[in-house]
């Protein structure tokens, strides 16, 4: 008997599998997990629902639409268990500013017609416009006319310059435009037209399809204090076309415009609520409301309110655990509502680790150009969210056979988080809408694909959750897919060097070749390092030291990649030039830069964060300069503007990231510092 109960649990030992602690899963293997979850999770129909809810007021685009839009947001996120939930209420007042944007003034519309009065058409062409069967007949912010209406003379304005419409007798008059309007807005005003009939479009085939006009202040976006309150109407390029039709044959046509609009003091608001993390950090998320389209912005609102449902209903159901971070989902005006954010709420920005911006459509799977776009920051702002977004990317959209880009810094919307004066790196997800339709009315729920929603609602959860829960081992995993970014980097801008040095036919040509392509890859290399350290930022203060310990390896292997290829463009040069015949090794030529001497001795320090719109520097004084909300090489070079680095450098590092460029750097900086913009902590 004791022989026989030994040996029972011999033979269970030895029939039963051996069992092995397994290896926790690696980073890589985390996020493939976490797509998958998200995926088998995601609703698109309810994100379809949260689209078509959001453009049904916004649509409207007068700011008691703009507050319907808010409270519905807010009642959903308090539905789908968010915390924290409010709305915030900065001042549209056409004065307040944060940064350097002045906050518009609030608008309101009740009605808006425009109509053919003389000479007589038939009953179904009269009428050209009327804001409350299509609402972007009216322009944004367009003035009143007196009670019952006015009838004015149209005038065509062609492809004019400024200046020119400027001069002109506009008095009692409305002027056609082929172009947005917003451009010449103050031209309009000094020529003291009524206002503007815009039959522009980005999109000429959709014939009755009408541009929004949503920019209408004299000296830039939005209409502010001391804007001109004209009348805007935006007509449809067909009507564009019988108007001037009968401008040729009658000689004259007169419309009657009945606008009933006004502005006011009020608050231009937004929703924000989150996902409570374990500790104080947060990770935020940010789509705007208050557009007109379906696309753009419904659609971004709506992937990012489905991604937070969807990541809440997975913590809630024991799915995911809670995130160590805040997931933050900020739906807000597109940078009048993230500048006062960021302004009133400086501490959480410092304890903000990373961001994700959608200002995207949702275009139909069958079209060319729908598939999304990922933009990077701005290079001074490399990050590992860069290279980490691609992996996201990679490994969702493989999975479903679907093309997806990737796209360098771009300026336009709330991407701009990556500025140094803010510090928050950005990733923008963008895709086309197959056929054109930005800022049109065609811009309508029927034209979203739920497929491309539920696609950018998968990505964007995996994003904004990946990060919000990483600690050093994704840390260091995410240095590595940094560095192996790098070396691409690097390969790739060497590659064009190669081709031309192997083309080239003199000493001074291989001298500049050698020079430029080593500029490349000292830049590249300052980069890709920097992206690779950037991970730092993920850890607790405690634990930098020794991860920093185990970063140094990475960042002196992409050096020394980087020695690499400079050696391999060197023995490419000398080879080229043996061939040439000419002798003596050939030497580095650097391209003069008559900006230079001056350039070295200014250190331009910026004054407050955020572009620079100009808003208070009427067009027509602005010396030529363009407006910094919007012009990428002079946004670039304020970005590299750090109060320690001097212009010549700065001038330096914007043309390697935005390549060769002609720009009056000097001359801009010094226009900046005359208007209070910047200041010159050295040099004149």
């Amino acid at each position: 008997m004791r022989s026989r109960i030994l040996r029972v649990p011999l033979l269970i030992l030895l029939c039963a599998p051996i069992a092995f602690s397994a290896p926790p899963a690696g980073p890589a293997t985390e996020l493939h997990a976490l797509i998958q979850n998200v995926r088998a999770d995601v609703l698109p129909e309810q994100a379809m629902e949260y689209m078509r809810s959001i453009y049904s007021t916004d649509r409207w685009f007068n700011f008691a639409k703009f507050q319907e839009t808010t409270d519905y947001l807010k009642l959903q996120m308090q539905k789908m268990g968010l915390q924290q939930v409010e709305i915030g209420t900065p001042p549209a007042d056409g004065v307040t500013q944060f940064g350097f944007w002045t906050m518009p003034m609030a608008w309101d519309v009740k009605e808006a017609t425009l109509e053919i009065v003389e000479p007589k058409v038939p009953a179904n062409l009269r009428v050209l416009g009327d804001y409350r069967k299509v609402p972007t007949s009216l322009g944004e912010w367009s003035g009143p006319t007196p009670p019952g209406g006015i009838t004015a003379e149209v005038v065509e304005v062609k492809d004019w310059p400024a200046k020119k419409i400027a001069q002109m007798d506009l008095r009692g008059k409305l002027a056609l435009t082929d172009e947005n309007p917003d451009g010449i807005k103050w031209a309009l005003a000094k020529a003291h037209a009524l206002g503007a009939i815009n039959t522009g479009t980005e999109n000429p085939s959709l014939r009755d399809g009408r541009q929004w006009v949503n920019a209408w202040g004299d000296d830039g976006w939005a209409f502010i204090k001391g804007s001109t309150p004209l009348i805007c109407f935006s007509i449809t390029p067909r009507q564009g076309d019988f108007l001037r039709r009968l401008l040729a044959r009658h000689g004259k046509v007169r419309v009657r415009a009945v606008v009933d609009t006004r502005y006011y003091n009020g608050v231009y608001p937004y929703t924000t609520g989150v996902i409570p993390g374990t500790g104080p950090e947060e990770v935020l998320a940010l789509g705007h409301t208050a557009e007109q389209g379906a696309e753009d912005n419904a659609t971004g609102v709506a992937a990012l309110m489905e991604a937070m449902a969807t990541l809440d209903r997975l913590i809630e159901s024991g799915k995911l655990p809670r995130p160590r971070r805040t997931i933050r989902i900020l739906a807000m005006p597109e940078l009048y509502g993230s500048m006062p954010y960021i302004a009133n709420h400086r501490e959480r920005i410092k304890q903000t680790i990373a961001a994700w911006c959608l200002d995207t459509p949702a275009g139909k799977y069958d079209m060319q150009g729908t598939e999304y776009t990922f933009f990077m920051n701005p290079e001074v702002a490399s990050s590992y969210t860069d290279a980490f977004v691609l992996k996201v990317a990679d490994d969702y959209f493989s999975a479903i056979h679907r093309l997806w880009h990737e796209h360098p810094y771009l300026t336009g919307t709330d991407s701009y988080l990556g500025d140094p004066t803010i510090g928050v790196p950005t990733i923008w997800a963008y895709s086309g809408s197959g056929v054109e339709t930005h800022h049109n009315s065609e811009d309508t729920p029927d034209r979203v694909d739920s497929r491309s929603l539920r696609d950018i609602s998968i990505v964007s959860a995996a994003y904004l959750y990946y990060l919000a829960n990483a600690e050093a081992p994704q840390a260091l995993w995410l240095a590595g897919v940094s560095q192996t970014r790098g070396y691409r980097q690097m390969l790739d801008a060497v590659s064009p060097f190669m081709d031309r040095i192997a083309d080239a036919g003199s000493r001074e040509e291989l001298g500049k070749l050698l020079q430029q392509s080593l500029d490349e890859i000292d830049y590249k290399v300052g980069r890709q390092t920097q992206a690779v350290n950037s991970v730092l930022r993920l850890v607790a203060p405690e634990e930098r030291q020794a991860l920093q310990a185990s970063l140094a390896p990475l960042s002196q292997n992409l050096v020394e990649f980087g020695n690499q290829q400079a050696e391999r463009v060197r023995k490419a040069v000398a080879e080229r030039a043996h061939l040439l015949g000419i002798e003596g090794s050939v030497q580095p030529i650097a391209a003069p830069d008559p900006e230079a001497a001056v350039a070295s001795q200014i250190v331009v320090k910026r004054k407050r964060f955020g572009t620079i719109t100009l808003d208070q520097v009427p067009p027509d004084q602005r010396e030529g300069y363009p407006s910094g909300a919007w012009a990428l090489v002079p946004i670039s070079a304020l970005y590299w503007c750090d109060g320690q680095r001097n212009l010549e450098q700065v001038i330096h590092l914007t043309k390697m990231e935005m390549g060769p460029v002609r720009f009056d750097f000097v001359g801009y900086f010094r226009f900046l510092r005359d208007h209070g913009f910047v200041e010159f902590v050295k040099g004149k």
